[in-house]
């Protein structure tokens, strides 16, 4: 199999975070969200597990998605602690987005395979994701704030106990490019040859 390694590893590096709010609502077709998954589905698996998990909200339903959210925060959140711009953020967040996605890792039947490899396996999937997202022009964003990581985001998705949310991803356009990449610790400092 030849595969041009300069175009993949120019796709990795273009691959950039837009925050929602700077996505301009425009639609992304179901069929492209449906390529995206594909290429997904396609991630490294310990033991054919193939732990990640998908629910996707087009349409009315990203509105109504933000919605549950950003009330679940305010239900779940100490008063001491609720911030009402919080609030507003989370409601709105997906106002320009196309379609929202979250990701999550399905705990398998196999106990052998460690919890970690399931989240690394899903984490997997999750960046093919992105990186498709990338070659189609639509934009991206990762997000794990809010209530994602909130035990009641589980019970709120109908999740089980043993199944972890891994993000909530925004998806659509953007006008601008997201700009240039950087990294802060060259690679020579991370990489250790023996």
């Amino acid at each position: 199999m030849n595969v041009d390694f300069s175009q993949l590893a120019t796709l990795i590096k273009l691959r950039r975070t837009t925050k929602p709010p700077k996505m301009n609502g425009q639609k992304v077709p179901d069929e492209q969200i449906n390529r995206l998954l594909e290429l997904a589905d396609w991630a490294p698996t310990h033991g054919h597990t193939e732990p990640w998990r998908f629910i996707v909200y087009a349409g009315n339903n990203v509105a109504q998605f933000c919605q549950q959210h950003a009330d679940l925060y305010q239900q779940k959140t100490p008063e001491d602690k609720y911030q009402p711009e919080k609030y507003e953020k989370l409601l709105h967040m997906g106002d320009k987005a196309s379609h929202v996605i979250v990701a999550y890792m399905r705990r398998g039947d196999l106990p052998k395979i460690p919890v970690l490899e399931e989240i690394a396996a899903t984490s997997c999937a999750i960046q093919n994701l992105l990186l498709g997202a990338t070659a189609l022009g639509i934009a991206s964003y990762w997000g794990s704030g809010g209530m994602a990581y909130h035990p009641a985001m589980k019970e709120m998705l109908s999740l089980r106990e043993e199944d972890i949310v891994l993000g909530i991803l925004y998806l659509g356009y953007a006008e601008n490019h997201a700009g240039e990449g950087k990294r802060n610790t060259p690679l020579s400092e991370k990489v250790e040859w023996v």
